[in-house]
């Protein structure tokens, strides 16, 4: 089957703004996407996140197509999936900003492939790129998982309607 021609369909009857809103009521983890370069570490947050497949194993995320870190873990091709814990919210902006050095004060640990593994984190996932999508104004990004692990004692930071959120409801702003 091919990619329909975005003519085919008709306009939409809504503002990007009113989808962001509608979409903001599906509850999201908040993630973010780590590599090691001879450089130094990198990584950007990423809060569209799935796992995709158990055979083959993988993941997929969608980077922004206006990121300037997802060009360079691309040309990696293996990164590591964080999936933040409740209190990391300050991670999560951390790396959300552009431009600035986003491992500061950062403590981490390589996977056992190379890439940095945040301390404290819920869960990671290390990938190899598989395939890439087009998917508008992101790229849909599928992962081949190489290893993994979790804390089953930690509990994951969420994003539900623009905000930060804990699983007993209260905001974490």
């Amino acid at each position: 089957m091919s990619a329909a021609d975005p003519a085919d369909f008709p306009p939409p009857v809504f503002d990007s703004r009113r989808l962001r809103d509608v979409l903001g009521h599906f509850v999201s983890g908040v993630t973010v996407v780590t590599a090691g370069t001879p450089d130094g570490p990198i990584g950007f947050t990423c809060q569209s996140f799935s796992s995709l497949s158990l055979e083959p194993p993988l993941v997929v995320f969608a980077p922004g197509r206006t990121s300037r870190t997802w060009p360079r873990l691309r040309e990696l091709g293996r990164f590591c999936v964080n999936v933040l814990a409740e209190d990391q919210v300050g991670l999560s902006q951390q790396f959300a900003r552009s431009g600035a050095d986003k491992f500061a004060g950062v403590h981490w640990r390589p996977s056992p492939h190379g890439s940095p593994v945040l301390d404290g984190v819920v869960a990671w996932i290390d990938g190899q790129l598989w395939a890439e999508y087009d998917g508008g104004d992101h790229t849909l990004v599928a992962a081949r998982v190489l290893d993994l692990g979790a804390d089953p004692g930690r509990r994951p930071l969420l994003f539900h309607r623009g905000a930060y959120g804990l699983l007993d409801g209260s905001s974490s702003d």
